[in-house]
């Protein structure tokens, strides 16, 4: 019987991480990492990447190297994102943009982006600002969160007065207490929570350490860490994205796309149906590829073809 490959698949063409991590710039840039680099079992420099401190290491080691963030501290018990994923969502989110724009990418201040569920770490307003000097709002359920990625923003110029910090009051609500009158928003991110329970992300913790071990660990330590409203939503991933397109419909006219990552596969034809159901004008499923993972962004507008016209003459 014949196993089948597994496909491998590329990171975005304009990702600074497309190829091998130079280590030893790493090691030169974030002297800490030099304790947390082995020798792999196919004889080549590596990371633990089963320990936390060293991945997170490694991420503030990518970070200062290929994106001039000196100064990156948030909790351990919070989510570490992987640099060069979170990169892919910010390139494939500007083609969309380009897309729009007769094939050019919209730079500059003319573009703010709204994350939602922003995290500690600040991650896509610094990837955003840094690839494409885009103004960006960011907002969370957590006030720690926020005041932790406000000092972030606040501890690298190339920051400030681009990144703007919202407390969510609400946990209901996704837009509501986010998007203000005056404001215009040009497209929407998120990586919702991807877990219905704390035993569903324990579960999933295991069966990652097995299948890239193939060790039993009954109580594995999340390696990207993680507190629980990072991971976890109350109906999971679809859920968290059906809530975020009924509330979408009453911003139509405030924002031009909305986007969500879509890690699920199983997720994704109810998905489609939902926004189908929603009379969005226009729909977009697009791959995403990491490694041995394939993803998706789904975006979706409102706004009609004379609309996106006029958006465009007028802001980019």
């Amino acid at each position: 019987m014949s196993i089948k490959k597994q496909e491998k698949f590329e990171l975005h063409s304009r990702n600074k991480n497309r190829k091998r991590y130079d280590l030893n710039a790493l090691k030169v840039s974030t002297p800490e990492l030099k304790n947390y680099i082995q020798i792999n079992k196919h004889g080549v420099e590596s990371i633990d990447f089963f320990n936390p401190t060293a991945v997170k290491l490694l991420n503030k080691a990518i970070l200062h190297y290929y994106y001039g963030i000196k100064s990156w501290e948030f909790p351990d018990k919070n989510l570490c994102p992987p640099i060069p994923g979170r990169a892919d969502y910010i390139h494939y989110i500007a083609d969309l943009l380009g897309e729009n724009n007769f094939g050019a990418i919209p730079i500059g201040h003319g573009v703010t982006c709204l994350d939602i569920g922003m995290g500690a770490s600040c991650i896509y307003p610094i990837l955003g600002v840094t690839e494409y000097d885009w103004r960006f709002i960011g907002s969370d359920i957590n006030a720690v969160s926020i005041n932790t990625a406000q000092h972030i923003v606040d501890s690298n110029p190339s920051l400030k007065s681009k990144v703007i910090c919202r407390l969510q009051k609400d946990p209901k609500h996704i837009f509501h207490g986010i998007i203000n009158k005056e404001d215009k928003i040009d497209i929407t991110l998120c990586n919702p929570p991807f877990h219905s329970s704390i035993e569903d992300a324990k579960k999933g913790s295991r069966r990652k350490v097995k299948n890239l071990s193939g060790k039993k660990v009954k109580t594995p330590e999340l390696n990207f860490s993680g507190i629980s409203k990072e991971l976890v939503y109350d109906g999971g991933e679809y859920k968290f994205i059906e809530n975020m397109i009924n509330e979408s419909k009453l911003f139509s006219k405030d924002c031009y796309w909305f986007t969500t990552l879509v890690s699920k596969q199983s997720n994704l034809k109810g998905i489609l149906q939902l926004l189908k159901n929603s009379e969005a004008s226009e729909v977009r499923n697009i791959p995403m590829g990491t490694a041995n993972k394939l993803s998706r962004i789904v975006a979706w507008t409102f706004l009609s073809k004379t609309e996106q016209t006029e958006w465009r003459e007028t802001r980019w």
